[in-house]
């Protein structure tokens, strides 16, 4: 098993290229949380001191020991967090309608308490939404570009 390491990079491969993460937080009942870098690079990048100090594209929980022990994904270095990073995000959850493929009513997370806040603001929009990836998810999205604030629902 994987012996991972909070602000360990991670490496993924997509159809387009390399694309980076780094693991900030592990959560009791969701796992490992990933900050995923939405800039995919046709070479492998060496020094990622720099790539971990940007904003990332998303959050999101993900099976790291799996996927690294599988040979999914690569640990490629350890970078320290950067301060934003070291603090548990807010995400957004809800059950979305399967009529209408919405969420009626929104909930926000903090990895500890929830609170119904119904609607979303413009900003609420930006939070992550809660939930575990596998590796086809996480690589859809990275290809396509996705952000939270692009979510339909």
């Amino acid at each position: 098993m994987a012996k991972l390491r909070i602000g360990d990079v991670i490496e993924i491969s997509t159809s387009m290229g390399f694309a980076y993460a780094q693991y900030t937080h592990r959560h009791r009942q969701y796992g490992a949380l990933l900050r995923v870098f939405g800039e995919v690079y046709s070479d492998r990048l060496n020094d990622l001191k720099e790539l971990v100090q940007g904003r990332p594209a998303f959050c999101c929980f993900f099976p790291l020991n799996a996927a690294v022990d599988q040979g999914i994904v690569s640990i490629v270095a350890n970078e320290k967090l950067p301060a934003a990073a070291q603090t548990f995000p807010v995400f957004r959850a809800g059950v979305m309608d399967p009529v209408s493929k919405k969420v009626g009513i929104w909930w926000l997370w903090d990895g500890e308490k929830e609170w119904k806040v119904g609607d979303l603001s413009t900003e609420q929009r930006n939070l992550n939404i809660r939930g575990v990836w596998n590796d086809r998810l996480l690589i859809e999205r990275i290809e396509s570009g996705w952000r939270p604030e692009d979510d339909p629902s």
